[in-house]
């Protein structure tokens, strides 16, 4: 479908075709005319602060790819992210917050979604899923096994990709 536009006045007696905005930019949007992105979904940025998902941009002390589900701690009086992981030491120290839904370098300050629908998975099936204790950062539909292991579930997997999120509170097994 070829996007739909509309004609604007452009101050000086022209009239121009205008494609909107699917994105907000703050104070600068006030005015524009707002369209759905590609997805055909209203880009989160126009909603007011409490509606749409929760998130929070946080620097990665490590890369994250899209997708991959983080764990928020204490670096040195700063909130830090890094790739979630049901094997690691330490007990629940690595525990699942949240997930990312772009790619981010070490260091970057990356958006971490704390709610909502992670669309970025692959490899799941229907049903409930739980960090992975075999590849850090991912979900899997198998709960882990084994002494020092975390169980924990992050929601739902309503279909290969998409992951209906709701963070478990994390067992540590002996």
């Amino acid at each position: 479908m070829t996007a739909r536009k509309i004609l604007t006045h452009n101050g000086t007696g022209d009239m121009a075709e205008y494609a909107g905005a699917t994105a907000s930019t703050g104070a600068a949007s006030v005015g524009e005319v707002i369209v759905a992105d590609a997805s055909g979904r209203l880009d989160p940025s126009w909603l007011p602060s409490g509606v749409g998902p929760e998130n929070e941009v946080i620097v990665t002390s490590e890369a994250l790819v899209a997708g991959d589900f983080v764990n928020v701690y204490n670096n040195a009086g700063t909130a830090t992210c890094r790739k979630a992981d049901a094997s690691a030491s330490g007990g629940l120290a690595k525990r699942a917050h949240g997930y990312v839904l772009a790619a981010f370098a070490s260091g970057a300050a990356a958006t971490v979604y704390t709610d909502g629908k992670n669309n970025q998975v692959s490899g799941l099936t229907g049903g409930e899923a739980f960090l992975s204790d075999t590849t850090p950062g991912k979900a899997t539909n198998t709960a882990p096994t084994g002494s020092g292991k975390i169980v924990q579930s992050l929601g739902v997997a309503v279909s290969a990709t998409e992951l209906n999120t709701n963070f478990g509170r994390p067992i540590l097994l002996a």
